[in-house]
């Protein structure tokens, strides 16, 4: 350590006795013998300390320091999170690192032997250990987690040694774009379209995106997790402009060519197909979680080959005889707003918004979110289907006039005319809750009844279930695949699937989308990031930072006439890097990069905003684009260097000047990489999770909370002190506790939790500013309000800059702040940030929303402690209107408005008499002392649980009671069965509280 000085010339031997002692070696003379006056100890630090004062000193002050950081901010994070922004670092010489220069073992690990991991061994091992109980699971998914955060850290080193030049490939001769390395046991590979293998899927386009859809599906059947089918370890890093694939090796790979390995699937798309009854069995058991439909496709010799997977999936058997499936980019079914197919019409709710859009690649596919969305959907319109068909029986059997054929009309109705079906559903059956109550019939006669099993047929047909007595949707991933080919016994089924991805397609633009908006700042810098990337390969490693600085000056600064400052060895690394055996891959002109113009990039954008995301951006610079839009020139710096893995200096920026650039060389720091890999999942700890979640909605929260505590240990064990989900964790446990009413233990967990996603996730990430913002709360209820407000402010600074003032999340962060401010008497100030949350709760929610009136309300409760009781009346009239509205006059809401009104209006007409009083009669005048009620803080905290979703509704004794017996009556249904579980799983760590609004 810098600050730990040790004397010069020292030799420390250990004696016999196990004590340590200074000899009489110096630099240049070695001498054994004790030194005179001799130090002995039996610790080297007791021993530096006697030599040396300055040690002494040095070391007692490092270890202080060092006791009073939290542990969380010492523990090393499982992934290495990177930081765009970094302090400028005073150079000082350090002779470990200048040894480390000479001794580092990179670009030729492989061939020291003994050095490597087997890194596939690992993978797979790890895989096969034991699950039969809790202990040897949590040792699985332990050894699990940490072979893949070693492998996603070595893999990243290697793709930045394939970049920088300093790994051979081990296919020299070919052109760089087309070399393939082996670095540690991993194979790498670069985002390139070698030998037209995309050419008919769009060629570079195609196989930058490739990596990414294949990443997703060793996701999906990695936590599958099917005992006997392995998946590579796979990790994608982009770093520097190129894309690179990071793969452990299948044993005996690259001993035979491909078309003897590959015994399921096809090598060239379709053309060749080949099927393995294993493979067949192993992949069956993953189809009904990943919705794959097993189906038959013709191979060159016109034979049916049966598949449970798309074509591209490759299965390999290794030399150690296990199941490999790799090639997985089409695990998931293709997004037909994106792929046009000649004779196909989308739904009408797709062209009505323009769709399909011709995409610059054919490998546009649904993500699993949605697949999942898509089935939970399809599964509350066939229950509610169910249901309605159940209710017109009962009527049928009322009604003694209808004759039997009219009512299997009406059912025959029902299975051909589901868009009818599903709008009478929806206005018959308002909820699932409903729906299974009136379906439950259905599964309690096991399908013995001939009408019970026409409801569910009908249902299944109505909602394109792949099963005739059961619902059961799946999807063939090859259909609208060029080059595949269906048997002819097929072609109903065939048509089933097409209109099923139809129907998916347009639940995505008319469900999905619309319930996120477009962000502005995000295709602009996506559409950057398209441009930067190329602009960035034909970069000298020397001329890295002039070329990032000059892309930053064209596309952020108002500087117009952004010249690059070519560095002064840059012509003669022209010449010397035509003799280089390590190029850069696909390196062509190096000064080209010096070229680029505001304008010229700009227009660029333009360009690919419409090509690539079909929307008309019409700026032609930045300034253009700040006024048009209301965007922020440091979101845009942010966003683009988080995506791209640019670090720059922390100082301010002086973007709008027009006569110097912005950015210099001086200010970019680093090029980091961005690295997308498998996150295992402790699985037990996740299920106590989510029974924990369940217990709290239930309203059993100390059950609860006593689950998620379990659950937090088992986080520990499988992850270690660092994770996202242990983050997760800690934060529910906060809220639990506060809600309980143990206000110091929410503040000590929450603080951990804030701890925790700074830095696993990064000190400006939107998760940790919302974790600044339950912390505030939780300080304000323990009555440090000073350090709430710090808080707050320092979470509305970070979301400044991540999103700016235009943003809806904006809106709760003034209200808590404005609501602070009130407490402690800064009314002016407060009023501030409350109008300015009125403003944005009115342009994202609409003027007659129901946060809005809660916003006049809060800024009507500053104006009477200012005593402006007209301006308070004002709004909380407004407030009221919209309670009377939107909840009706019999609402508690409408109702406490409608006192606090009276009140106010007391008030007013009080101080009015006082003021008349005053103008009569002058000095003379008796004055009758005025109501101003001071802001209690009980009250700003229960304000301040509102806004942030917290509600304490108080039960009176018969509302206890039927609770409670409400509960009893769940409970038994659970016990013996009756409910049936929830579809599909729950994907994120997200907060369900049943006191949340």
């Amino acid at each position: 350590h810098p600050n730990v000085q040790s004397p010069p010339c020292v030799m420390l031997c250990d004696t016999f006795y196990g004590r340590l002692f200074l000899n009489l070696s110096t630099t240049y003379v070695f001498n054994p013998k004790p030194a005179n006056p001799s130090f002995l100890s039996h610790s080297l630090v007791e021993l530096l300390s006697q030599i040396s004062a300055t040690f002494k000193k040095n070391f007692t002050a490092l270890q202080k320091k060092r006791v009073q950081r939290n542990p969380f901010e010492r523990i090393a994070t499982p992934f290495q999170v990177y930081c765009w922004t970094a302090p400028q670092i005073d150079h000082a010489m350090d002779c470990v690192r200048a040894e480390d220069a000479y001794t580092s073992r990179l670009g030729y690990e492989e061939h020291i032997p003994g050095q490597t991991r087997d890194w596939n061994e690992e993978l797979q091992t790890t895989r096969e250990l034991s699950r039969k109980n809790l202990p040897e699971r949590l040792l699985r998914e332990r050894a699990i987690f940490k072979v893949h955060s070693d492998f996603a850290g070595a893999a990243t080193r290697g793709a930045m040694a394939v970049i920088d030049g300093n790994v051979m490939a081990i296919n020299p001769g070919e052109e760089t774009r087309m070399q393939m390395f082996i670095w540690n046991n991993i194979f790498f590979s670069l985002g390139f379209d070698v030998r037209d293998h995309y050419r008919e899927l769009g060629g570079d386009a195609a196989a930058h995106a490739a990596p990414t859809n294949d990443l997703n599906g060793v996701r999906a059947y990695s936590a599958v997790d099917v005992e006997g089918l392995y998946t590579l370890g796979t990790v994608v890093v982009d770093y520097r402009g190129y894309r690179v694939t990071a793969q452990s090796i299948i044993p005996g790979i690259l001993e035979r060519e491909q078309e003897q390995s590959v015994i399921y699937g096809s090598i060239d798309f379709g053309k060749t197909v080949v099927s393995h009854p294993k493979y067949l069995e192993l992949l069956e058991k993953t189809s009904r979680p990943l919705k794959v439909q097993h189906h038959a496709v013709l191979n060159e010799k016109d034979t049916s080959v049966e598949l449970c997977s798309s074509v591209e999936c490759k299965g390999i058997i290794g030399n150690d005889g296990r199941h490999y499936i790799l090639d997985l980019l089409r695990t998931f079914p293709p997004d037909l707003n994106y792929l046009p197919v000649e004779g196909e019409e989308l739904a009408p709710e797709s062209q009505k918004l323009g769709f399909p859009c011709q995409h610059r690649h054919r490998l546009a596919c649904l993500r699993q979110e949605l697949i999942e969305a898509f089935v939970e959907h399809r599964y509350l319109l066939f229950m509610k289907m169910a249901a309605l068909q159940l209710m017109q029986q009962k009527a049928n059997k009322d009604k003694t006039s209808e004759s039997k054929p009219q009512a299997l009309e009406a059912s025959e109705k029902v299975a051909d005319a589901p868009a009818d079906l599903k709008s009478e559903a929806d206005e018959n059956i308002p909820g699932l809750a409903q729906a299974k109550e009136l379906a439950e019939s259905l599964a309690a006669e096991d399908g013995s009844d001939p009408k019970s099993r026409e409801v569910v047929l009908n249902a299944c047909k109505a909602v394109g279930s792949i099963s005739n007595t059961s619902f059961d949707i799946r999807f063939n991933p090859d259909i609208f695949s060029p080059g595949v080919r269906f048997p002819d016994d097929s072609t109903e089924d065939i048509q089933k699937q097409k209109q099923l991805l139809k129907d998916a397609a347009a639940f995505l633009v008319s469900f999905q989308a619309p319930s996120f908006r477009i962000g502005i700042s995000e295709l602009i810098t996506r559409c950057a990031k398209h441009i930067f990337k190329t602009y960035l390969q034909g970069v000298e490693l020397s001329a890295l930072s002039a070329a990032v600085s000059h892309f930053l000056n064209c596309l952020l600064s108002s500087f117009p006439d952004a010249v690059a400052h070519l560095p002064a060895d840059e012509l003669v690394s022209r010449r010397k890097s035509r003799k280089r055996r390590n190029r850069v891959p696909g390196g062509g002109d190096n000064t080209a990069w010096a070229s680029l113009t505001p304008s010229e990039l700009w227009k660029n954008i333009n360009s690919e905003a419409q090509s690539y995301y079909h929307f008309n951006l019409q700026c032609e610079s930045v300034d253009q684009a700040v006024e048009k839009y209301g965007l922020q020139k440091i979101t845009l710096l942010r966003e683009i260097s988080i995506k791209t893995g640019i670090q720059i200096l922390i100082k301010e920026y002086n973007f709008d000047s027009r006569h110097k650039p912005a950015f210099t060389e001086e200010d970019i720091l680093n090029i980091f990489p961005v690295v997308k890999h498998v996150n295992p999942k402790a699985s037990d700890a996740f299920h106590f999770f989510q029974s924990g979640q369940a217990k709290v909605q239930q309203g059993f929260l100390k059950e609860g909370c006593e689950l998620i505590n379990e659950a937090l240990n088992l986080f520990n064990n499988v992850y270690g002190a660092m994770h996202v989900e242990i983050c997760a964790c800690l934060r529910l446990l906060a809220r639990l506790n506060y809600i309980m009413g143990d206000h110091p233990e929410a503040l000590s967990n929450q603080q951990k939790a804030v701890l925790m996603s700074e830095r696993v996730l990064g000190i400006e990430h939107p998760n940790t500013v919302q974790e600044y913002m339950h912390l505030a709360l939780y300080c304000f209820a323990n009555g440090q309000l000073s350090t709430a407000l710090k808080l707050l402010y320092r979470a509305r600074y970070l979301m400044l800059m991540v999103c700016g003032e235009d943003h809806p999340e904006m809106a709760l962060l003034d209200s808590n702040i404005g609501l602070v401010l009130h407490g402690v008497m800064e009314y002016d100030l407060s009023l501030r940030f409350l109008e300015n949350a009125l403003a944005n709760n009115s342009k994202y929610h609409g003027p007659r929303s129901l946060k809005v009136a809660l916003s006049h309300h809060l800024v009507a409760r500053v104006y009477e402690s200012k005593a402006e009781f007209r301006s308070a009346l004002q709004h909380e009239k407004e407030g009221y209107t919209i309670y009377k509205n939107q909840v009706g006059e019999a609402h508690e809401k409408t109702k406490e408005s409608s006192e606090y009104l009276k009140y106010l209006t007391q008030q007013a007409v009080a101080l009015q008499r006082t003021m008349n009083e005053i103008y009569k009669n002058g000095s003379n005048a008796s004055i009758m002392p005025l109501k101003f009620t001071a802001p209690n803080m009980a009250s700003v905290l229960e304000q301040l649980n509102i806004i942030n979703g917290i509600i304490f509704i108080p039960l009176s004794q018969k509302d206890l009671e039927n609770l409670k017996a409400e509960v009893q009556r769940r409970q038994l249904m659970q016990d013996s069965g009756k409910i049936e579980k929830q579809q599909g799983g729950q994907l994120e760590l997200d907060d369900k509280l049943p006191v949340d609004d």
